[in-house]
């Protein structure tokens, strides 16, 4: 099934690359793409996309994780990817709150992009390695400061499995499924129900939630 992309950015180059990477793939399909946040908040209702590319800084004081905060509430099905050059920590965990359902740089590589979209399309959070590890690091920080005498490093849970175990670790260390199924040597498919399954076992919808079950809160 085609996945129909929506791209919000106010950069008019990185928004015509980003189109460009859209159009040209296989199982993709551009329903909209606008420069700033007033036509964003009016156009991606009509067009009722399944996953929105989010810049977060849309010039003129616009937020992304603004819109995001607007148009998720009243549009909880479609699903929203930060795509932006920002790596702080509070950027990172204000669009999560918004309810971002992903977060990836604006320099990861359009075969990337593309797998971090599909992946978010059949359920999965995608994070760039270098926001999963900030992610990571945060919640290691925070459990230290609520217990110092506990260890910040994940452990095995004991509901799951060994192998759901060690997918879990993978997720939290920022591995797409098309990566983790390359280290464990198994199929993307056996990995997304091993992934189904962990966040069935957790009561968790998404892998930050998962991460934070693995790093002990």
């Amino acid at each position: 099934m085609n996945i129909s992309v929506c791209i919000v950015d106010d950069n008019k180059d990185i928004r015509s690359a980003l189109e460009q990477i859209i159009l040209m793939a296989e199982g993709y399909i551009l329903a909209g793409s606008y420069q700033d946040a007033e036509e964003a908040l009016q156009k991606i209702p009509i067009a009722n996309p399944n996953v929105v590319l989010m810049d977060i800084n849309l010039g003129n004081g616009e937020s992304g994780i603004d819109c995001v905060r607007q148009l998720k509430p009243l549009h909880p099905e479609i699903l929203f990817m930060m795509c932006t050059i920002y790596e702080e920590d509070e950027k990172i965990f204000e669009a999560l709150t918004a309810g971002a359902n992903g977060y990836i740089l604006k320099k990861t590589a359009p075969g990337k992009l593309l797998d971090a979209l599909r992946e978010l399309y059949e359920g999965g959070a995608p994070m760039s390695s270098q926001i999963a590890r900030k992610v990571v690091n945060a919640f290691q920080v925070r459990t230290a400061a609520a217990d110092p005498i506990e260890t910040t490093q994940g452990k095995s849970i004991s509901i799951l499995s060994n192998r759901e175990n060690e997918i879990l670790e993978l997720l939290a260390k920022g591995m797409l499924y098309k990566e983790i199924a390359g280290r464990l040597f198994i199929s993307q498919e056996t990995v997304r129900k091993h992934v189904y399954h962990i966040y069935e076992k957790l009561h968790v919808n998404n892998r930050v939630e998962a991460i934070n079950k693995f790093y002990g809160r």
